[in-house]
Formats: C-alpha cells, structure tokens, sequence
C-alpha cells in the first residue's frame, strides 16, 4: 500500500521533463526491475542548484521517488545535496513498501550521477562524491556519504 505523498508524487509528479543544456545530468538503472531514472541539473555560478528536472521510466514509486528528489535538493547546495539520502527521500514519502525501496536508492544515486557529471564539466571535487554505477542493485546504496 502506497502513501497518500507517494500517490500525489506519482499523479502530480514535480519537475518532470528535461534541461536544455544541464549543468549536469545523471542516468541511473536497475536491470533487475527495470526502471530507469534520468536527474538533470542546473546549477548556478555560486554552486547553488537553480533547477532539477527528471525523466523516468518504470512503476509508479519510482516517478513518485524521482519527484520527490527533485524537491528535496532544489535550491540547495551541491554539497547540501550530496547529503540527501535513500532514507531522506522514502521519508519525506511517509514510507515505501519494502519491495518498491530500490527506487529510492534510485533516486539518491541519480542526484550523484548528476552532480558527479556537473563536477566532471568543471573539472571540480566535490567532497565525498563518488563515482556513480549506472546499475543500483537492491543491496544499499553505494555511494551514501559517511
């Protein structure tokens, strides 16, 4: 059973389409489920992230999941949102059912493979960013800071 915010995400997602000419802009995957889930950013001369847009294909947790990243990293830093997690996202849900928690360790990685992207563009480190997988497995997710 799906909460009432992952309904609303998955019948009004936020942010959905494309940025023409992203700052940067992440694809990631699960071949075992397979949804895919594109991040596209638009980040400002401060570091400060102006515009996200998504584009995903698969359930409905996975839209709900990528529209509810979008939201939580808008008009923070890069290094604000390094730090949104799996577990940030599926809370700010109110919860995912155990089997649909993948598309939350989807999520969380497409914003690293987006900032990753950004950060190779510009030639810059972004402290405690790792280079992304294109395929996140059910296990946990790889790239969660420390």
């Amino acid at each position: 059973m799906y909460s009432e915010k992952v309904m609303d995400h998955f019948n009004n997602p936020r942010n959905m389409g494309e940025i023409e000419n992203p700052s940067g802009v992440g694809t990631v995957g699960n071949a075992k489920c397979g949804d895919i889930m594109r991040m596209y950013l638009e980040v400002d001369e401060t570091g400060v992230i102006r515009d996200v847009k998504f584009k995903t294909f698969g359930c409905g947790a996975a839209v709900a999941t990528s529209s509810m990243a979008t939201e939580l990293v808008k008009g923070k830093t890069v290094e604000e949102a390094l730090l949104v997690t799996n577990k940030a996202v599926m809370e700010a849900l109110d919860g995912l059912p155990p089997v649909k928690v993948h598309c939350s360790l989807l999520a969380e990685e497409a914003i690293h493979a987006a900032l990753w992207d950004y950060a190779r563009k510009r030639g810059i480190v972004i402290a405690g960013l790792k280079e992304p997988v294109a395929d996140v497995s059910d296990s946990a997710a790889p790239h969660a800071p420390s």
